[in-house]
């Protein structure tokens, strides 16, 4: 069943906004690796590689129900250089936050349009979102108890990039 016009706009929007976290974590990657912390680097790099498997998500849905995906204008991510370890996952969760309550609204919309073909992927994606916003807060809290402790941030550098790597072509389930 093919979507609305202003479902499709809304996936669309969607879409954007999944490709625009992406390179929102590339960007805090980048303030990792200024640090010389390449564990935490990586795990945001792959947090952004993610990003593209949930716009392709989205793509594949906006396809395969007739529709046509477009990407829309991304914006630069807004990252201020020199972020601490502790602010650059403070900006990681804000835009998962961002995301979730994105993805919330699009379900709303896509139940007032009685459209339930989107629920499966929708219920997949706010199940995703809880994980995202609970390890990235996780995280903060780590962040917290090890302060300006070195070796800590070391550990957490450590373990943070012990993290296996996927591509953006996974289906992400």
């Amino acid at each position: 069943m093919k979507m609305s016009n202003d479902l499709e706009k809304k996936f669309q929007e969607q879409i954007t906004l999944e490709f625009a976290a992406s390179i929102t974590y590339r960007q805090l990657a980048i303030e990792a690796d200024e640090q010389d912390l390449p564990g935490i680097a990586g795990w945001l790099r792959h947090q952004a590689d993610e990003e593209i498997v949930h716009a392709n998500k989205f793509i594949q849905h906006t396809a395969d129900r007739g529709n046509h995906a477009t990407i829309g204008a991304i914006e630069a991510p807004g990252v201020k250089p020199g972020l601490s370890v502790l602010e650059i996952f403070e900006a990681a969760l804000a835009h998962e936050e961002k995301v979730s309550e994105s993805i919330r609204e699009l379900y709303r919309s896509a139940d007032k349009e009685g459209d339930y073909d989107s629920r499966p992927l929708l219920n997949w994606f706010v199940d995703e979102q809880i994980e995202e916003e609970a390890t990235v807060s996780e995280i903060i809290g780590r962040v917290k108890l090890v302060g300006d402790d070195g070796a800590g941030l070391l550990r957490l550098d450590s373990e943070l990039g012990s993290r296996p790597a996927e591509t953006t072509e996974a289906d992400g389930s």
